[in-house]
């Protein structure tokens, strides 16, 4: 009884489902192919995948509201009231968004990669260190004593940054030191 009500919908389900997947595919093997290219870490490259398949999930539940017959005006409340909430949330939290967009606009537009001895021209807190990872929310900088500082993604697009020196990784292993 419900195949037969609902036919149609689940005809067009099937074709979006089908559709969206396809991008997701396409999209993750650019990103893939993109990332490798250029050099970057498999977990970046991991994590911008992941952002694409809960944004094409998103979209997918949107499209899937409308072909089951729900109206804009219906839409229209519930994202008002879902963004609403959202909206206060992210303003508690608006540091940690701004460093995930700068993780994202990172992965595709970065002059540095893992292992290159970069210097950070902060008045506050100047940095001379080999960067060690690019995370989502932070970069992981080794300074010359061994010592690990965490740096703010957003930080890293606001401040002029200098590179000292290309793959400085394997001088600083060569130095005696064994930790990264």
């Amino acid at each position: 009884m419900f195949f037969e009500t609902y036919q149609t919908e689940l005809i067009t389900t099937g074709f979006v489902l089908a559709f969206l997947l396809l991008v997701r595919l396409i999209s993750n093997t650019l990103v893939k192919k993109i990332g490798r290219k250029s050099n970057i870490n498999d977990a970046r490259i991991q994590l911008i995948c992941r952002y694409i398949s809960v944004t094409l999930f998103v979209v997918a539940l949107i499209i899937e509201a409308f072909v089951f017959g729900a109206e804009l005006k219906e839409l229209t409340l519930l994202f008002s009231s879902v963004f609403a909430v959202i909206g206060i949330a992210l303003f508690a939290i608006w540091s940690i968004l701004s460093n995930v967009t700068s993780g994202i606009i990172m992965f595709f537009n970065f002059p540095y990669k893992v292992g290159d001895k970069i210097e950070i021209h902060d008045k506050d807190f100047p940095v001379k260190a080999i960067i060690e990872d690019i995370r989502a929310f932070q970069l992981h900088l080794r300074l010359d004593n061994g010592d690990l500082v965490t740096y703010p993604n957003n930080l890293m697009l606001q401040k002029a940054v200098t590179l000292v020196e290309k793959d400085a990784i394997e001088d600083f292993l060569d130095d005696g030191s064994d930790s990264i």
